[in-house]
């Protein structure tokens, strides 16, 4: 516990800062978190991190993590999509090249991590970066924070029905329910209060959806890790695990946010 509250409190001093002036600090962050998740993959799937599919898996990545603004450089017949389409050709071929001791298994697993990760970060940044940008962003945490205590508390307490035991055997449904209620509740004293730029009622609602998103994102976590034998995905929080552990809502949690505020 001691661990735990000690990584907690030096990682609030931290993001904090970065979280409160935004710009190029959360768009650096946001990119090196990116980088981090790709590695936490590899260390799950016990494979080697200085390797050319790790480089561009990481590329693929970044690619769809850093800002918008970066690929203006690009003729207009370009997009970021296409430079990571561009990745993922190379992934192909690299199983040729690597006469499939990196295979067609391993390439779809990296490309869609990337795409998880690589987007779930990139919306991290982009939400912060918009207008009303640090009380949205406020208001994303508020909700999945809430949701994955309420439900620990009040699964704890009165849990009896298993939500899901075979990918995550010590959540129940009274806790997914009572976290979810308890993020509303939450969030609709928040938007009292902060002006996010939206009208506080359709925050409410989309309370809801985002608690529900949330928890799949934990439980999408969970399968992947079950499925690798892991407990954590990585190491570089102690007392916490990895930035997939601590990351994992809100990677599912900022892009449906995204589509929703239509940012």
């Amino acid at each position: 516990m001691r661990q735990r509250v000690i990584t907690a409190v030096v990682a609030l001093i931290f993001f904090i800062p970065v979280l409160w002036f935004g710009g190029i600090a959360i768009d650096i962050v946001a990119a090196a978190l990116a980088v981090v998740g790709i590695s936490e993959i590899f260390i799950m799937r016990k494979r080697i991190i200085v390797s050319f599919e790790f480089i561009l898996s990481t590329l693929a990545a970044l690619t769809l993590a850093v800002p918008n603004a970066f690929f203006n450089f690009l003729p207009d017949a370009l997009s970021r999509t296409d430079v990571f389409f561009i990745f993922v050709m190379l992934m192909l071929v690299h199983i040729v090249v690597s006469k499939n001791k990196f295979n067609y298994d391993d390439a779809g697993i990296l490309t869609l991590s990337a795409l998880y990760i690589g987007t779930g970060f990139h919306f991290l940044a982009a939400i912060r970066n918009a207008d009303n940008g640090l009380a949205l962003l406020g208001y994303l945490l508020v909700i999945v924070w809430t949701t994955d205590i309420g439900a620990y508390m009040i699964g704890r307490k009165f849990g009896k029905h298993k939500l899901w035991p075979v990918i995550s055997p010590n959540k129940t449904w009274e806790g997914s329910l009572g976290g979810s209620v308890a993020a509303v509740i939450l969030a609709a004293i928040y938007v009292s209060f902060v002006n996010t730029g939206y009208n506080s009622l359709l925050l409410i609602i989309f309370a809801v959806i985002l608690s529900i998103v949330g928890q799949l994102g934990d439980l999408v976590e969970s399968a992947y890790k079950r499925h690798y034998g892991v407990k954590d995905s990585g190491k570089i929080l102690p007392g916490h695990g990895g930035i997939l552990d601590r990351f994992d809502s809100l990677l599912f949690v900022l892009p449906v946010a995204a589509f929703l505020l239509l940012l």
